[in-house]
């Protein structure tokens, strides 16, 4: 039984080890092990959005035996590996010592200090679903601290905020942070002119590796949210009570350090060559030279790509890209098949300014593009249901936009809360149950009438004579008294004839020629679709108003109410209290079966066998 060990469960990680189990799925003699000491995928590029309290702390968690929960040929291991022999090819961890065929390196990276004094003990790092969630807390410390306060010079510490760093991290992070402090002071009855928001960093501009314009815009927009933009200053300590910049000391209760990273622990004790901080040197298929059966994914890369001047970038799309080369790879020795070169092509950078801007530079190498504002946000937002598709299918996308949509905190979205669910379901109850009684009780008016009178077609009027089409026959004739033989669609819905709802010429033409070819012979008498297609309309009715009323499968039956109105409407024989039906029906599918209704009984019970079934915990098409 051959080895396949991946160190570490971050992008890079979980990405190459699915698309192992894809590709070797149908090999019994060979097993994938994947080795975190944490039981969760940390999505680090949405740390600052736990950070600053816009989205619940779980949404940047996925639990790697979810990620995996379809793939028989992985096994998910919860371990602290402490060293590595590459002669004796083992994995040395706190529980038991992990024997290899073939290793993937891909333990990321952690924050470094440059040696800085003071930064490893008074500066909060943001690298970790701990640290995120430990910073919210000590955020929120600080104003229920502070309004307690008495020393003005104690409270301003407490009301001071400090970024080092002015890359993606720092700006993302201070960008939310403006946010959440305003906020705070709403909560917390706080002069907003007593908060202090700093970012600084050694270099001369925010966001180095953007373009000019971006940049500019970006420090626009920080300046609009009263952040203090301090760039050309060296960092040189950081104290309990704040930091030191430029020379001057900046008084703060909460330095956030995100000047940088380096290499993690366990591939600084290495013994194979790095370079950079702490990075493994690669050859172009991405394995350790010394040791071909070893392959290095995501932050732990140093590689030159042919025709490059700088190594790969430490960011998510480096580790994207390397995922499948290395599985292909893997696979190719096995097989004994041409590997491949690793030959990235990069697609830009983005970074948010808070949770409704912010700027991005995106496209392929020769042509970029540069958005800002809701674009950039609309395309980042994009990317990441990409990337959550690739490792948690539906499930993931679907509570992704759940968290940054639709439960969205405060407004704090790029939408605004134009989508938040605000309005308790229990208000939808009464009009769930008068929409029901509504169509249950057409339909069951239709069918008394079809039993009195099979040749009564209710829905479907007879085929005009003089070559014009029924359906605008039909709506034309409406209001008069000898519709009712024909029976339009409006006298099916009202007591008395009226004017039927107009509908586009191009949507009346589709639909009497569709008419014409199915429901209707060439003497000018009912097809049996017709007759199928009366009797299955009217059952819908009886079944869309019972489940309405019960509460059963609410939102299909809304959409089945929806869909039945169109119909209606765009057959040109639909009567004004049509429009009523459509709205109700969209209202209600969003859901008000759970309250005082059976969904509220058979959607758990339904989730529960529904996980079950192999297939769908494989392509991940549930919820939680």
């Amino acid at each position: 039984m051959k080895q396949i060990i991946v160190l570490g469960g971050g992008y890079g990680g979980i990405l190459t080890a699915k698309k192992l189990a894809k590709r070797l799925r149908k090999q019994k003699d060979l097993r994938i092990t994947l080795i975190d000491r944490k039981p969760y995928h940390t999505l680090l590029t949405e740390l600052h959005e736990v950070a600053a309290n816009r989205v619940e702390e779980d949404s940047i968690k996925i639990d790697l035996k979810k990620v995996f929960s379809g793939f028989r040929n992985v096994d998910v291991v919860l371990d602290e590996i402490g060293g590595i022999d590459f002669d004796g090819q083992t994995l040395q961890g706190e529980k038991q010592t992990y024997n290899y065929d073939y290793l993937v390196i891909g333990t990321g990276s952690k924050p470094t200090f440059f040696g800085i004094p003071g930064a490893d003990q008074h500066a909060f790092t943001l690298w970790s679903y701990d640290d995120a969630v430990r910073l919210k807390e000590h955020t929120l410390d600080m104003f229920r601290k502070a309004v307690l306060e008495r020393n003005p010079q104690v409270r301003k510490e407490m009301l001071t905020f400090v970024v080092v760093g002015g890359g993606f991290t720092g700006v993302e992070m201070i960008g939310e942070l403006a946010e959440f402090t305003q906020q705070l002071c709403k909560e917390f009855y706080v002069d907003p002119s007593e908060v202090t928001l700093h970012v600084a960093d050694m270099v001369d501009k925010i966001l180095p590796i953007l373009p000019e314009p971006l940049i500019r815009k970006a420090e626009k927009r920080l300046r609009k949210m009263n952040v203090n933009i301090i760039t050309g200053s060296k960092i040189t300590e950081v104290k309990p009570d704040g930091v030191t910049v430029g020379g001057s000391d900046i008084k703060s209760r909460t330095v956030i350090w995100t000047a940088g990273v380096e290499g993690s622990d366990v591939v600084g004790s290495m013994d194979v060559e790095q370079k950079g901080r702490k990075r493994i040197l690669t050859n172009d298929k991405l394995q350790i030279p010394a040791h071909p059966n070893v392959y290095v994914v995501g932050d732990n890369i140093f590689y030159i790509p042919e025709g490059a001047a700088a190594p790969v970038p430490q960011m998510v799309e480096n580790a994207e890209l390397a995922a499948p080369v290395i599985a292909h790879n893997i696979v190719a020795e096995l097989s004994n098949k041409p590997m491949k070169s690793y030959k990235p092509t990069f697609h830009g950078t983005m970074v948010c300014i808070g949770s409704r801007y912010g700027v991005a530079n995106v496209g392929v190498p020769g042509h970029m593009f540069r958005l800002s504002g809701f674009p950039a946000m609309l395309v980042k937002h994009l990317i990441n249901m990409l990337y959550l598709f690739q490792v948690c299918g539906f499930n993931k996308v679907y509570h992704y936009m759940l968290h940054e949509f639709f439960h969205v905190r405060n407004n704090r979205s790029f939408v605004g809360g134009h989508f938040a669910k605000r309005s308790p379901n229990f208000w939808l109850v009464p009009l769930r149950i008068f929409a029901g009684w509504m169509w249950l009780s057409q339909g069951w008016d239709k069918i008394h009438k079809i039993i009195d009178d099979p040749n009564k077609m209710f829905l479907i009027p007879a085929k005009a004579a003089d070559g014009v089409s029924a359906a605008s026959t039909a709506g034309a004739d409406a209001a008069g008294a000898g519709a009712a033989d024909a029976v339009s669609a409006a006298s099916a819905y009202t007591a008395e004839a009226v004017s039927a709802l107009p509908v586009p010429d191009f949507l009346k033409s589709i639909v009497d020629w569709s008419m014409d070819l199915m429901f209707y012979t060439g003497d000018g008498g009912y097809t049996s679709l017709a007759y199928l297609f009366q009797t299955s309309m009217v059952l819908a009715e009886l079944i869309v108003g019972i489940l309405l009323i019960v509460g059963l499968f609410t939102a299909p039956a809304a959409v089945a109410s929806v869909a039945m109105g169109a119909m209606v409407w765009v057959s040109g024989m639909a009567p004004n209290e049509m429009l009523w039906y459509l709205a109700a029906g969209i209202a209600l599918i969003g859901g008000s079966g759970s309250t005082f209704g059976l969904d509220y009984y058979v959607y758990p019970w339904l989730k529960k066998v529904w996980k079950r079934i192999p297939i769908v915990r494989r392509w991940y098409v549930y919820t939680d």
